[in-house]
């Protein structure tokens, strides 16, 4: 069912992906220009690639095993996409091109807690289901 508690966290993680990357900063370099994800190809595609498999997750409600996959690639992914943020900011020796890291970074991790949360009630409606059939 689409009114599920599920639904709601993976609309919030897609607000996450897809919404507030338009809105918050990757990060500023040393001209203190501000450099969002719609700078760079790469982010834009793992940010967008993350939203929609959670709007596809939202759509499978049928398929509770199915979404719950889904769920769990999605949340792979945000966490390609986190260590591809900590490459960038880390990795760069001397001056590097990340002066101040912006709140964007921190996206793909609110991302994957709404994830894990939307999995956790998608594995709880798997269980009261598998328990209802026991019954019959």
């Amino acid at each position: 069912m689409i009114q599920r508690i599920q639904t709601l966290y993976l609309a919030l993680a897609i607000i996450f992906s897809a919404g507030l990357i338009f809105v918050f900063h990757l990060w500023e370099d040393t001209a203190g220009e501000k450099i969002f994800a719609l700078d760079n190809y790469t982010y834009l595609g793992l940010f967008l690639g993350s939203a929609l498999l959670s709007l596809i997750s939202i759509f499978r409600f049928k398929n509770r095993k199915s979404q719950f996959v889904l769920g769990r690639l999605n949340i792979i992914l945000n966490f390609i996409l986190l260590g591809v943020f900590v490459y960038q900011s880390l990795n760069l020796s001397g001056e590097t091109n990340v002066s101040e890291k912006g709140i964007g970074m921190l996206l793909p991790i609110f991302s994957i807690v709404c994830l894990v949360l939307a999995n956790k009630a998608i594995k709880k409606d798997e269980d009261l289901v598998k328990s209802v059939d026991r019954l019959r």
